[in-house]
């Protein structure tokens, strides 16, 4: 995902659903740029806010809550932008992309990653197998009942995702907020969902 914005030497990068801050940390070490992570969970953020410290990044990411449909700053700010696992926990995915491609300029790139449901039937029996069975087991040997309750909300919440909306529906929705050159590409036996795209000129 990295590769498809560092390339544009892009100078203030959005990172939206920052969540702890992993990936606008990588930002730092891959572009030069002044990084703002967004995120509506003020828990993670506060972790995010000591990762950023420990990093020595404090002087170039910003870290601020807010939510992904209503993003607090003004159209055509960002060179580019990045999300990961957002689309899944928005009530309107279509409305959110328009309002991610609302802040980036004209010519800016942006990506994103999310889990997803392989296209095979025997990568998909043994993903099914994996988040229905091994993941709230493993969930709850490592993290207790909590994650226990992550692992057996994620597999159920991926496939209902892309029963509604597919991957061809969300190629279709970022063309319809204004992107252009969108790309798209599998990860981990069609367990992952790397897009890209650019905002129109």
């Amino acid at each position: 995902m990295i590769a498809h914005v560092d390339g544009h030497d892009p100078q203030a990068i959005l990172d939206v659903a920052t969540g702890t801050a992993g990936v606008a940390l990588v930002l730092t070490r891959h572009t030069t740029a002044q990084i703002t992570g967004i995120d509506i969970t003020e828990a993670m953020l506060r972790r995010g806010h000591e990762r950023v410290a420990a990093s020595g990044a404090a002087g170039r990411v910003r870290l601020v809550v807010g939510q992904a449909e209503r993003l607090p700053f003004p159209d055509n700010s960002f060179d580019a932008l990045t999300f990961t696992y957002l689309l899944r926990y928005v009530a309107d995915p279509a409305a959110t992309l328009r309002e991610l491609a609302r802040v980036l300029k004209p010519g800016a790139a942006i990506a994103s990653l999310e889990f997803s449901v392989p296209r095979t039937r025997f990568w998909r029996f043994w993903w099914w197998l994996y988040t229905r069975g091994i993941l709230p087991v493993a969930g709850y040997v490592t993290g207790g009942r909590e994650w226990s309750r992550v692992g057996r909300f994620l597999g159920p919440n991926i496939s209902a995702h892309y029963r509604r909306y597919s991957v061809g529906w969300t190629v279709r929705a970022w063309e319809d907020a204004g992107l252009v050159n969108v790309g798209s590409r599998s990860m981990s036996l069609g367990g992952g969902l790397v897009m890209w795209a650019q905002k129109s000129s």
